[in-house]
């Protein structure tokens, strides 16, 4: 077992390296040909490159030995007709609201892997640099988040009642153009940011192995044209969140009353000035 998985380390990190040095590569041509100039901190840059190279082979190792059949396996548990039927397990049909636990499941990956991507972190943390602080990291991450857990329960939907992708996304861009209209301009590139930095690391290999598992259980449906899909559905639905939540701070701005000053005391017409006497408006 242990031969096994030094193994499938070695060969995860041979394959990193193949796929890290041409990055490399281009960023030391840029830099001793077009800039001219020493690497600063050689030691600190070569030491975070086998940082790098470490962590992606292990994470990859941990995507193909635990992450993907744990996908498949929960997937396949959920959707086993005892458990979505009960004893009435019948002749093999759908029923789509039976399988309620999927939807929920699905939202609930959906959320908590967004709120731990380490992209969307990094972005939210700069978009509140950006702003001046008037932008909050976890504001923004939450959104994003409800966002894709929304787009996840979706997909899972579209999994089990075997309906055409090109429908959720015709009518969901329909919804982006609309808020593009609307929303305050200074957060729709952010939005639109949003959901892209939501497809990385910790997100799109379990939100794959959940849309593979389920296409792969759920009678009647194929892994290969109902297995895919989510990603782009995780795209799709934060920009409409991110847009939703500026305009909803925006709409709770223009609710709250107007400040006013309290002017020196007597100052009002009519009341008496610091002297006893009336001011006359």
């Amino acid at each position: 077992m242990a031969e096994t998985w030094i193994a499938a380390l070695i060969d995860a990190l041979l394959g990193t390296l193949a796929d890290v040095l041409p990055i490399a590569a281009i960023l030391a041509f840029f830099q001793f040909v077009v800039l001219r100039r020493p690497i600063p901190n050689p030691r600190r840059v070569l030491t975070g490159f086998a940082y790098v190279l470490t962590g992606l082979a292990l994470f990859l190792v941990g995507l193909e030995e635990a992450l993907f059949p744990l996908g498949k396996i929960m997937a396949a548990q959920l959707t086993d007709p005892t458990f979505v039927y009960g004893e009435a397990a019948g002749d093999g049909s759908v029923v789509w609201w039976r399988y309620y636990w999927v939807y929920i499941f699905a939202a609930a990956i959906g959320f908590s892997t967004t709120v731990a991507e380490p992209s969307l972190i990094a972005v939210s943390l700069k978009a509140n640099e950006a702003s001046g602080g008037s932008l909050n990291p976890w504001g923004l991450r939450i959104a994003v988040a409800i966002g894709v857990a929304a787009s996840i329960a979706v997909g899972a939907l579209r999994i089990v009642t075997g309906t055409p992708l090109v429908l959720y996304m015709v009518v969901g861009y329909l919804v982006v153009i609309i808020q593009t209209m609307l929303a305050p301009k200074a957060i729709i590139p952010l939005a639109y940011d949003s959901g892209g930095v939501t497809t990385s690391t910790v997100t799109v290999p379990l939100v794959t192995a959940l849309g593979l598992g389920l296409a792969s259980t759920v009678p009647g449906r194929s892994a290969l044209l109902d297995g895919f899909g989510l990603i782009a559905l995780a795209s799709l639905f934060p920009i409409v969140t991110v847009m939703g939540y500026a305009q909803l701070a925006e709409w709770r701005s223009r609710q709250k009353p107007p400040k006013t000053r309290a002017g020196p005391r007597g100052s009002e017409p009519g009341n008496p000035g610091p002297h006893g006497k009336k001011r006359v408006p």
